[in-house]
């Protein structure tokens, strides 16, 4: 375990290093849960909105697009159930002052041959199981037990008795009794509109991209000339006051959304059929930006833990270097939504389907999706550390729809002005189509090493055969190196191949 939590201290690294994520407000300590995106990190971003803009919304004739604004009428988060039941179980260390979600704060009692030596806590994660047995042998060892330690039943914080809470030590100072009970935490973050400030002028940033893709239902319905069953899909910025932000972009407090309301008829045969053809559709789109089978799973919600709205949820999962974990949720709501605003609203949200001659409110299929996460998968899969020729190499093998540059343009040496301005020229005539970089400095192999580690697919290199023989150039290959010469229409042709399939 020690060295798939390395392996993210590595990525973090080379995501500083390289300019892909920066921590927010870093010269003044930052701020926890915030990141900001540096040069190569924006235009990764861009190309995953831009891949699932292209193949959700463009490509299908069933989908339309909308924008709607971050801070809405509060009216829309009542209705939603946000301001009374958008909560977290929150417990505070009254000495260290730190705050865990309860859910995520983990204890077992230690037990020798059945007499108790007290307990152990921890926060969740993929190694926690392991970390208490350590803990529970330290206690025991220190304790100078004889005999045979039980084994450990680790429970949410949550799901503990009065009582059994009392007994948990914080994670933070091990001290026993220094925990609050569990309370509700509201993670919706408030402002204020308007010069006042007091009730009448409380607001929320959005904690998520849906609600205002349902309270536009109606307008889009009566402008869009769309008939059930259609989507409408939104990617935009959401913000969630998480009580312990954790694993890097993975869970933040301001984060963006690719979310998508799909509105079908209602009966259970309908959604079950889109439900499972949204699953499939969100899986093949996956693989369409190199986030292959090995990486992915799913994950059924069972029927306990499903929202009470809920008829279904199934996770897209990822293989994360903490572990397996949700990249993208797909919900089958049934018309909670539609039902709550039209009753919260007074306005008439029901949909005339010419086809049964009826009214009526629609369900929805939800597939939700974080571009951040999607982000961290993509980097994730894509950091390898190889050999060629002996000397060890980082790269990062960004499929190519999604590569922050394309490809970089090279004179193979900088002193003979031919070169350059060859190499110069057909840079410019790249720039017109794709994000590309131009270096000169150095050798080309270490050219070539500066742009394997920042993940661009394809060198291009200008030589001397270039000018005095066919007019080719040389396309480098970053996965294989393997080298071959096209002339520039045959590399333009085949990179629109690779980019933009």
């Amino acid at each position: 375990m020690a060295k798939e939590t390395s392996l993210l201290d590595e990525i973090v690294s080379l995501a500083k290093r390289r300019g892909f994520v920066f921590q927010s407000s870093e010269i003044y300590g930052g701020l926890n849960g915030f990141f900001d995106y540096g040069p190569l990190g924006v235009e990764l971003r861009k190309n995953i909105k831009d891949a699932w803009w292209e193949d959700m919304v463009r490509r299908r004739d069933d989908m339309v697009g909308l924008d709607s604004g971050i801070i809405m009428n509060p009216k829309v988060w009542e209705a939603s159930g946000h301001v009374d039941g958008f909560t977290d179980p929150m417990v505070d260390c009254k000495e260290s002052k730190m705050r865990y979600r309860a859910d995520q704060l983990f204890a077992a009692e230690v037990r020798v041959d059945g007499t108790s030596l007290g307990w152990v806590s921890l926060i969740e994660s993929e190694k926690m199981e392991d970390e208490a047995t350590e803990k529970a042998e330290r206690m025991k060892r220190k304790a100078a037990m004889q005999g045979s330690l039980e084994s450990l039943d680790l429970r949410p914080y949550d799901e503990l008795d009065a009582e059994e809470q009392g007994q948990v030590p914080s994670p933070a100072t091990g001290t026993v009794g220094s925990l609050t009970p569990p309370r509700e935490f509201n993670m919706m973050f408030e402002t204020h509109v308007g010069a006042l400030r007091d009730g009448s002028s409380l607001c929320y940033l959005r904690p998520e991209t849906a609600q205002g893709i349902f309270a536009n239902f109606k307008n889009v319905v009566d402008t869009g000339r769309v008939k059930v069953p259609f989507g409408i899909a939104q990617i935009g910025k959401a913000f969630r006051n998480e009580i312990t932000p954790r694993n890097f972009i993975f869970r933040s407090r301001e984060f963006e959304q690719m979310e998508i309301e799909y509105f079908i008829p209602p009966g259970e045969e309908e959604w079950r059929r889109y439900h499972r053809e949204w699953i499939d559709t969100r899986k093949g789109w996956f693989s369409s930006i190199g986030l292959t089978d090995e990486f992915l799973g799913e994950e059924v919600h069972p029927n306990e833990k499903l929202a009470h709205y809920a008829q279904a949820c199934t996770d897209i999962t990822f293989k994360f270097p903490f572990g397996e974990h949700e990249l993208e949720g797909i919900a089958a709501r049934g018309n909670f939504d539609l039902t709550q605003h039209q009753e919260h609203s007074g306005k008439n949200l029901e949909y005339f389907d010419e086809s049964l001659k009826s009214k009526y409110l629609p369900n929805v299929i939800e597939p939700s999706l974080g571009v951040d996460r999607t982000f961290l998968a993509v980097l994730c899969s894509a950091y390898q550390i190889d050999e060629v020729e002996g000397e060890k190499r980082t790269l990062l093998r960004f499929h190519p729809r999604v590569a922050p540059v394309k490809a970089g343009v090279f004179p193979l040496v900088k002193n003979k002005p031919e070169l350059v301005a060859k190499a110069k020229s057909f840079y410019h005539r790249l720039q017109k189509k794709w994000n590309v970089l131009y270096d000169q400095g150095g050798a080309i192999g270490r050219r070539y090493r500066r742009i394997d580690e920042i993940g661009v697919p394809f060198g291009l290199t200008v030589d001397f055969e270039t000018l005095e023989g066919d007019g080719t150039l040389t396309l480098r290959d970053r996965d294989t190196t393997k080298q071959e010469r096209m002339s520039e229409d045959e590399i333009i042709s085949f990179l629109e191949g690779k980019i933009d399939p």
